[in-house]
């Protein structure tokens, strides 16, 4: 709902009818929200909200289990649609009922003098999904952010940290643009054949029985193919490491206010996902960026490493990497098991988003944060 339209008001009945997966409403107070489209984001999984559909959550966003954070409830005001007329019979619901009628008809007045009702459609829908104030924030939503950001300086952390449910569109060439959206079956498809290919490779040629590796110019030891499933694991936990640090160091840097080229990558590479956390074209790496990480993995490697050892180590590495991609799309847009790994990891993933961004860097798993100490802590009531 836009800031300058009067709020809308519901009964309770009105409320309580909408308590289904295809609209699923509830109450803050006297405040109602639309929450269908967040269903499937909710950490907690879509069946907690829709036990509370069409009641006050107040208690349950206050904890425990859980207190919610202030991006939490700054999200929340996204789906804001209206206020609870709770006294029907009254002269003053009367006067809320006419207020909003005269609300809705003055709507309606508005529609029909547009110019461009197509332009005015999307306006609309923004403003219904997104509390972001068109006029007052930092950036202009109606252009393209990626050269916006930069002049932001001092204001760019905070600003990129407070997530809204909105689309981004980071450049204004169409082609740009569709190069930085990725469908998340773009990944298994281009990069999972090239995983089986060369695990074969790797296979049938340590079968032969020739590959040696030289410990000094005189000595060298046999490696057998069944050496080849360590081989693979070894890849794929050093992909582990590498997924922790490019997270942590790369694309959580804190980026100097005054640079403004710094703070332009920092928002292509990761800050944009921050901005809008569930925008879904954009949860997995397009594979042309990805190809740039995978050949200097690939290369290092068989540098480092007699080539087919290299190439067994790389294949792990690139398996390794295909699975955090899908698990990282899974934990924002996945509803896991109560209970189940992947139901703590998207509940673990998503405090990273709205409360500890300086925490919580492992996707795949909690492992790397352990050692180096930047694991969420456990809420305390």
């Amino acid at each position: 709902m836009s800031p300058s339209t009067s709020p809308r008001f519901f009964t309770e009945r009105e409320v309580g009818r909408h308590s289904t997966k295809d609209s699923c409403w509830v109450l803050l107070g006297t405040r109602v929200y639309d929450v269908t489209s967040f269903l499937r984001m909710h950490p907690g999984g879509e069946t907690l909200i829709l036990r509370r559909s069409g009641k006050d959550v107040s208690r349950e966003m206050e904890g425990p289990p859980h207190r919610h954070s202030e991006n939490a409830r700054r999200w929340m005001e996204q789906y804001y649609i209206g206020e609870l007329d709770s006294d029907s019979g009254t002269d003053e619901a009367q006067t809320l009922r006419e207020r909003r009628k005269a609300s809705e008809q003055t709507e309606g007045t508005r529609a029909e003098e547009t110019t461009d009702r197509k332009e005015e459609d999307e306006n609309d829908a923004y403003n219904r999904c997104s509390s972001v104030d068109l006029d007052k924030d930092l950036v202009d939503w109606r252009k393209p952010l990626a050269w916006q950001v930069g002049h932001l300086g001092e204001k760019y952390d905070a600003w990129v940290h407070q997530p809204v449910d909105r689309p981004i569109r980071l450049f204004g060439n169409p082609f740009l643009e569709a190069s930085t959206k990725t469908s998340w079956y773009w990944v298994p498809v281009v990069w999972l054949p090239i995983v089986f290919y060369f695990s074969w490779y790797c296979y049938t040629t340590l079968a032969k029985g020739t590959t040696r590796l030289d410990l000094t110019s005189d000595f060298s030891i046999p490696i057998h193919k069944y050496i080849f499933p360590l081989l693979f694991l070894m890849g794929w936990f050093m992909w582990s490491f590498i997924e922790y640090c490019i997270h942590r160091f790369v694309f959580h840097m804190k980026p100097p206010a005054h640079n403004y080229y710094l703070i332009t990558i920092h928002f292509l590479l990761h800050g944009q996902h921050h901005k809008s956390p569930f925008d879904g074209a954009r949860l997995v790496f397009p594979p042309g960026l990805a190809s740039l990480v995978v050949g200097s993995f690939y290369l290092i490697l068989c540098s480092t490493l007699p080539q087919v050892l290299g190439s067994s180590v790389f294949v792990g590495g690139l398996c390794g990497y295909v699975v955090y991609d899908m698990i990282h799309y899974y934990l924002h847009y996945g509803s896991p098991k109560r209970g189940s790994y992947m139901y703590s990891l998207k509940a673990y993933h998503i405090k990273h988003h709205f409360e500890h961004q300086r925490a919580g860097f492992g996707i795949t798993s909690t492992f790397w944060d352990h050692p180096f100490n930047t694991v969420i802590p456990d809420e305390k009531f």
